[in-house]
């Protein structure tokens, strides 16, 4: 049995909210092993063109991702909710192995367990090169 992570669905906008931005702190912290102890342990994912079943397919790719995109920060933004299901639109920026600076832009949709991990993840990206001098995402978001 897993552990019960709130906020709990059914969603309002604020618990909503919360979900999202506790998402993106995960995420920003480029750690795989925190990031997968959200998601359910049999966990489906859609990312772009891969699709994986599980924590520890979802730690392999975080790991090849986060070797490939540094300096990665990201920006979520909650777009729309119901029940147990989360829309998310997200930025993130990154740098290649070459230097070539990269923003990926996205959507997201999250279905939930009861327990309140993430049973269903859909991510739809694109990834457009910028130069340094447009970055706009520096490091993980500023909280009060």
């Amino acid at each position: 049995m897993s552990a019960v992570r709130p906020p709990l669905p059914p969603f309002t906008a604020e618990s909503a909210a919360a979900k999202v931005q506790a998402a993106e702190d995960a995420w920003n912290s480029r750690d795989p092993e925190r990031v997968a102890l959200a998601y359910t342990p049999d966990s489906a994912w859609r990312n772009r063109d891969e699709f994986l079943t599980g924590r520890e397919e979802i730690v392999e790719f975080l790991t090849r991702k986060w070797a490939k995109e540094e300096e990665y920060a990201l920006r979520k933004e909650l777009w729309a909710y119901t029940g147990n299901r989360i829309s998310v639109r997200f930025t993130y920026e990154w740098r290649d192995k070459a230097g070539q600076w990269w923003r990926s832009h996205g959507n997201e949709q999250w279905e939930f367990a009861e327990d309140g991990l993430m049973r269903r993840r859909e991510a739809s990206i694109n990834d457009q090169p910028i130069a340094e001098a447009d970055r706009s995402i520096f490091g993980p978001r500023e909280t009060p």
